[in-house]
């Protein structure tokens, strides 16, 4: 069943000041099944954040329809976007509004994450690593219906990195949430995704998809991640290259 339906025909920024207008997305076309994750990958500025940003329904101006689930919808930022002068079960409570079981909710999520005794600890005081554990929590409290991730692994060391990917992994198959997330990663794409969407350079459109066979234990193996990643990167170049050659 599907969940999310997206049909951008394009996006486009105004011009500001001396900077002139830009168009930054179109067309993507895709579909996302309830439980499934998916990934987008392109490269650096090809309006991966802007596709992401239009899902979540922060900006309602472009040409198309987005058909979304009920909410909640979670959001993971590229950064983790805590209030510095707030506890970290503060910063959940604030999404969670008036919910009567804030409180288990709260220490379920942040056990959750691997942070149990982190309640009280002020969010200016946290690691990087930290931090986007708790930015995580902050978006699996509210039991959303999807849950959109950001590069939510950047700047990170390569262990905390490979820690926080397979705790995702694990959140994602727990609760069985939809997901969709964006990365420059392939590799990390293979390790979290079941299909990957490959947009073009700026303005991003939409070139092709790969699927990923990885079955859930293998996910968690890196050999068998890698070999996935090389097969999927040969292909994903050749979408790329496919297009190269189509007329503007």
């Amino acid at each position: 069943m599907t969940t999310l339906l997206v049909d951008v025909r394009a996006k486009r920024f105004p011009p500001v000041g001396s900077a002139p207008a830009r168009q930054a997305l179109g067309p993507v076309r895709f579909s996302v099944r309830r439980g499934e994750r998916v990934a987008i990958v392109g490269p650096s500025g090809c309006g991966k954040t802007t596709l992401l940003n239009l899902v979540a329904g922060l900006d309602p101006d472009f040409e198309g329809r987005i058909e979304r689930p009920a909410p909640p919808i979670g959001y993971v930022f590229q950064e983790p976007r805590l209030l510095p002068w707030r506890t970290v079960a503060d910063n959940l409570r604030f999404v969670l509004g008036d919910v009567p079981d804030a409180e288990t909710r709260i220490a379920r999520a942040l056990a959750e994450v691997e942070l149990p005794d982190a309640a009280p600890v002020y969010a200016s005081r946290l690691s990087l690593g930290m931090a986007r554990r708790v930015a995580l929590a902050r978006a699996i409290v509210v039991r959303p219906s999807l849950l959109l991730l950001d590069e939510p692994f950047v700047s990170l060391d390569q262990p905390t990195g490979e820690r926080l990917r397979l705790l995702v992994l694990e959140l994602l198959e727990k609760h069985a949430i939809t997901g969709l997330l964006v990365t420059h990663d392939l590799r990390e794409a293979v390790m979290l995704a079941e299909r990957i969407l490959v947009l073009s350079a700026s303005p991003g459109r939409l070139l092709g998809e790969l699927e990923v066979a990885l079955e859930p234990s293998a996910r968690r193996d890196p050999a068998s991640v890698d070999a996935v990643h090389l097969r999927l990167r040969s292909a994903a170049r050749a979408l790329v290259e496919a297009a190269a050659e189509l007329p503007a």
